[in-house]
C-alpha cells in the first residue's frame, strides 16, 4: 500500500476560495463549494471570491488577494484553503508555502467524497483509481522537503528523486492492477447486459445532477431500500432493481447511477465508465431535475454535456422535475406534463414529488407508454401529441 501524506477532512475551519474568470457557471457565493465542503466533513467559515482574466501562473489568485487570504485565516483561526477550481501541483505548492496552510482544491474533494461513500468493491476500485491518478501529478510537491539534487555526469539524485522515483512506480504498478480489476468488472456487466437484452428486458437509468433526488426516486418507483440523503452524493455505486408495469403488464430494468456535477473530475469519469455504462446502454433515461434549485437550467445543461462525454446523449430521455413539494405554490407549474426543449428537441416532461408521492403515479403511466411506442428501427420514443403541451 502506498504511504503518502493524505490531507484531513475533520470539520476543520476551512476558508472557500473561488475565482470569477467571466465563465457563465461561475458560483458567486460559493454555495456548492460550501456544501461539497460540508458533505466531506469541513467547516467554512469564510467565502472569498475575486475577479481575474486569467489564473496567475504561480498563486493562482495573485500575491495580493493570498496576502489578503492568509490574513483572513490568522484571523479567523482557520486550518485550511480550499479553491473552487483546479489547481496545477506547481500553484498547490507555491500557495501552501506563501499561505502557511494546507490548501487543496475542488477535485481533491470530489475525491474525498467520493472515498467516503463508495460502498460496492467496484466502486471503491474506480475511487482508488481516480485518487492515484490525481496524486501521481503532486509527488513533486508531497516530497520537496527531501533534498533533490540536479543530474550531472557521475551524479545521481538526491534521496527526494530517489523516493519520487519510487512512489511514481508504486503509484504505477497499483493503477495497473486496478485497471486490470475494473476491466474485468466491465465485462461482467457486459455479460449481465447480454442476459438483459436476450430476455428483451427494457432498461432505463436514472441520471442527474447530484442530490436531485434519483435515488429517492428510485426507492419510490421499485419500492428498494437504496440510501438517499439531503446531501451531495448521498450514494455512487449503480443498484438496479425490477419495476413492474401493471399499466401493460411487464418488468423493466430500473439502475440508479452516481450523480454529475459542475467540473466532475475527467479522472473520475473515466474511473466511474464501467459505472456510467449502465446509462450508456439504456433504452431510455430517466433525467432527474431538482425543480426547487434556483440554478436548475445550468445543472440540466452540465448533464447533457456529461452525457455527450461518455456517448450516451442520443439516448431517448424523459425529464424529471423532483422536490415539487420544495417548490412555492405560486411556482408550481399549471401542467404536471408538459415537454421541454432540450438539444432543439421537444422532451417529454413530468412534474413530481419523490418524497411525498405526489406525480409519481404519473411517471408510472408515463413510462408505460414509453415502452409501448418504442421503435425498435431507430430506437426513439413517439409520445402522443397531447403530452407534449407547452407551459
Amino acid at each position: 500500500m502506498i504511504s503518502l501524506p493524505q490531507p484531513e477532512f475533520n470539520r476543520a475551519p476551512t476558508i472557500l476560495v473561488g475565482v470569477d474568470f467571466g465563465l457563465p457557471h461561475f458560483d458567486v457565493e460559493l454555495q456548492e463549494l460550501g456544501l461539497l465542503a460540508q458533505t466531506a466533513g469541513l467547516n467554512p467559515v469564510a467565502r472569498v471570491t475575486c475577479k481575474r482574466r486569467a489564473p496567475d501562473a504561480a498563486l493562482f489568485i495573485g500575491s495580493g488577494k493570498a496576502d489578503e487570504i492568509k490574513l483572513l485565516a490568522t484571523q479567523l483561526g482557520a486550518q485550511e484553503i480550499l479553491f473552487d477550481q483546479s489547481l496545477s501541483p506547481a500553484q498547490q505548492r507555491n500557495l501552501e508555502r506563501h499561505l502557511e496552510l494546507p490548501v487543496n482544491d475542488r477535485t481533491l474533494l470530489i475525491l474525498e467524497i467520493f472515498s467516503q461513500r463508495a460502498r460496492s468493491h467496484e466502486g471503491k476500485l474506480q475511487v482508488e483509481l481516480a485518487r492515484l491518478q490525481y496524486l501521481s501529478t503532486r509527488l513533486v510537491r508531497r516530497w520537496s522537503h527531501l533534498e533533490r539534487q540536479s543530474g550531472g555526469i557521475g551524479m545521481r539524485g538526491g534521496p527526494g528523486e530517489t523516493q519520487i522515483e519510487l512512489d511514481r512506480r508504486m503509484i504505477g504498478d497499483n493503477i495497473k492492477r486496478i485497471k486490470e480489476r475494473l476491466a474485468k468488472v466491465k465485462r461482467q456487466r457486459a455479460t449481465q447486459r447480454r442476459q438483459r437484452d436476450r430476455r428483451e428486458a427494457f432498461n432505463i437509468s436514472l441520471v442527474g445532477y447530484t442530490n436531485a433526488g434519483k435515488s429517492t426516486l428510485f426507492n419510490a418507483l421499485v419500492k428498494a431500500r437504496a440510501y438517499a440523503a439531503d446531501q451531495l452524493f448521498a450514494t455512487l455505486d449503480t443498484t438496479t432493481r425490477q419495476l413492474y408495469l401493471g399499466d401493460i403488464g411487464r418488468m423493466i430494468s430500473l439502475s440508479d447511477t452516481v450523480g454529475f456535477i459542475r467540473d466532475l473530475p475527467h479522472g473520475l469519469i473515466d474511473a466511474f465508465q464501467a459505472t456510467l455504462q449502465e446509462a450508456v446502454d439504456a433504452d431510455l433515461l430517466l433525467h432527474v431535475v431538482d425543480f426547487s434549485s434556483d440554478d436548475h437550467v445550468n445543472q440540466i445543461a452540465e448533464v447533457q454535456r456529461v452525457l455527450k462525454e461518455i456517448g450516451a446523449n442520443d439516448i431517448p430521455q424523459i425529464l424529471v422535475f423532483n422536490k415539487l413539494d420544495a417548490v412555492a405554490p405560486d411556482h408550481r407549474p399549471l401542467l404536471l406534463r408538459d415537454s421541454y426543449e432540450l438539444g432543439g428537441i421537444q422532451t417529454p416532461r413530468i412534474f413530481l414529488s419523490a418524497q411525498d408521492g405526489e406525480g409519481v403515479v404519473g411517471l408510472r403511466q408515463l413510462l408505460a407508454e414509453a415502452v409501448l411506442a418504442r421503435c425498435p428501427a431507430t430506437g426513439t420514443l413517439d409520445f402522443p401529441p397531447d403530452h407534449e403541451a407547452a407551459v
